[in-house]
């Protein structure tokens, strides 16, 4: 999907924060300066956000996992609706502190959580004590509020999607240390090189980040379509070889059947011959 400099402006992509508040590293994307705030120039940002596209379509398409991180109010929402529609994890509530760099521990307690529905389920949690279940049910209810959408991801993610760099500086700070690929919508008042692909884009309106995560999950949405046609086409030639082997054993038989049946004639007039 191609991204129009139009559709940008209208969502307000284009608003920064006020000038006495900009990160001097974001002067290349600046494009004006006006009421006392930095304008961004979108014709960067469609670039940035093609750029940015390609590379997590190919990230997709290798079977890697992105992590889509946004904890701001206006963000929460829009961001776990989109990586649930292309099924990548995300995280919207607290960043949980190592959860790339002590990720072993984030897994134990993701599969705590996997062990309380087994026991609901195979009559083991209706044993425990009233005041045990009650504090099974809390330990659930937590677990699932800042690990459910990570329940899935069974390892370290191939990139992290981060929306304002300076609210998730946690976050930012651990994949950097894990070398993981950071993509991120970066405002004028923060630090763009602390990301690998930048977006730069107002992160505080909501229809700002909708926009640009409509186009960012349209491109995973792709590399993952090609990588299911890659299987299919991988699977293809497994299901019709044995056909085709089949198909000359066949052809086999009936070459050496038929001088065979030529010969019988032959022996026959030989015979009468003889006679």
């Amino acid at each position: 999907m191609a991204v129009e400099v139009k559709e940008l402006l209208e969502a307000g992509v284009h608003f920064g924060h006020l000038t006495r508040k900009w990160d001097p590293n974001m002067a290349p994307y600046v494009y004006m300066e006006r009421n006392g705030i930095h304008i961004i120039n979108l014709y960067k940002t469609a670039a940035k956000i093609d750029e940015a596209g390609a590379a997590l379509a190919k990230i997709a398409a290798s079977g890697r996992k992105i992590l889509f991180v946004a904890t701001k109010k206006q963000a929460k929402d829009i961001v776990s609706e989109k990586a649930t529609e292309i099924n990548m994890p995300y995280i919207t509530e607290r960043w949980p502190g190592g959860m790339l760099t002590n990720f072993v521990t984030i897994r134990k307690a993701v599969k705590k959580m996997a062990s309380i529905d087994r026991m609901k389920k195979d009559g083991t949690f209706m044993t425990l004590s009233k005041k045990e279940r009650l504090q099974v049910d809390r330990l659930r209810a937590k677990l699932e509020k800042n690990l459910g959408s990570i329940s899935d991801m069974t390892r370290l993610p191939g990139a992290l999607f981060v929306v304002d760099i300076k609210r998730e500086h946690i976050a930012i700070k651990e994949a950097q240390k894990l070398n993981i690929p950071i993509f991120a919508m970066v405002d004028t008042n923060s630090d763009p090189r602390q990301v690998d692909y930048v977006i730069p884009a107002n992160d505080d309106a909501s229809k700002s980040i909708d926009k640009i995560l409509t186009h960012v999950a349209s491109a995973v949405s792709g590399g993952l379509a090609e990588r299911k046609a890659e299987k299919e086409a991988a699977a293809a030639p497994k299901e019709e070889a044995p056909k085709a082997k089949k198909e000359a054993k066949t052809e086999a038989v009936v070459e050496k059947s038929t001088p065979k049946a030529k010969a019988a004639p032959a022996k026959k007039a030989v015979a009468e011959e003889e006679e």
